[in-house]
């Protein structure tokens, strides 16, 4: 395994991931992403080159801001250093190759949609319909047309099927069931996984959201879930593991 490739790419990632927050706090506010120039969202003081330095800046600041002292949310670290550890991850499992290439396409989204969705309850359209571009020229570049072609195909299904049984939840549950970001976030479910493997990922992200439902239930905070992190965990889980998953859909079929 090289050794400097590894550190090249936790470095790019944190870097990214460092514009990911930038992405998943703006967008939803219908901000900028390049007005205002990164600032201290308490005192609004400009951040210095030597201050956006990803995760050594915040190390080195004990997590303050240098200007009014307030401690700065822990999120902008976790943002940058699990962006950095994914794409590592992604190398090591896969090398450099077409599923290396999605798989940290899959990586950034997940990371967008954690800022996003947890705060603003809100899976953003740009980063979805730019990840959906990126691997369809990646499936079209690496294999051909018709692996494109049928990877939308894929998805549309997905996008269908997820669609149905949210109107179905509708219907039983007297109240939005599935959020419409959640809803489009299935089509790239089909495009990465095809049609049956998504299915499982959806039941599987059910599972990885029931603890956090419990435990608001539990502290009677809101009762409105934050759905789209623990999809796109499920999906880039399921993509990770693809091969150990692949042996239940069998297994299922026997049933």
């Amino acid at each position: 395994m090289n050794e400097l490739m590894i550190i090249f790419i936790f470095l790019f990632g944190t870097i990214l991931g460092s514009f990911y927050g930038v992405l998943g706090t703006r967008l939803p506010n219908n901000e900028s992403i390049v007005l205002p120039a990164s600032h201290c969202e308490f005192c609004h003081h400009e951040l210095k080159w030597y201050e956006l330095i990803p995760i050594l800046s915040f190390l080195i600041q004990k997590g303050k801001c240098t200007h009014c002292q307030k401690k700065l949310p822990l999120s902008y670290l976790a943002t940058e250093l699990f962006t950095g550890l994914l794409f590592v991850i992604s190398y090591i499992k896969f090398g450099i190759n077409v599923q290396f290439f999605i798989s940290i396409i899959l990586s950034s989204l997940l990371i967008i949609i954690f800022v996003s969705d947890l705060k603003y309850m809100i899976i953003l359209d740009s980063p979805l319909v730019i990840s959906i571009i990126l691997i369809f020229i990646l499936k079209w570049f690496y294999f051909d047309i018709q692996n494109s072609l049928l990877a939308l195909l894929n998805g549309f299904f997905t996008f269908l099927t997820i669609l149905a049984i949210g109107k179905l939840g509708d219907k039983l549950f007297q109240k939005e069931s599935l959020g419409g970001g959640d809803i489009k976030l299935s089509f790239l479910f089909g495009m990465v996984l095809g049609y049956q493997m998504s299915l499982i990922a959806f039941v599987l992200s059910t599972f990885l959201a029931l603890p956090y439902a419990l435990g608001c239930l539990f502290l009677n905070k809101n009762h409105v879930v934050p759905f789209g992190p623990f999809l796109a965990s499920s999906l880039w889980f399921v993509f990770f593991f693809y091969e150990k998953f692949e042996t239940i859909i069998p297994f299922l079929l026997n049933i």
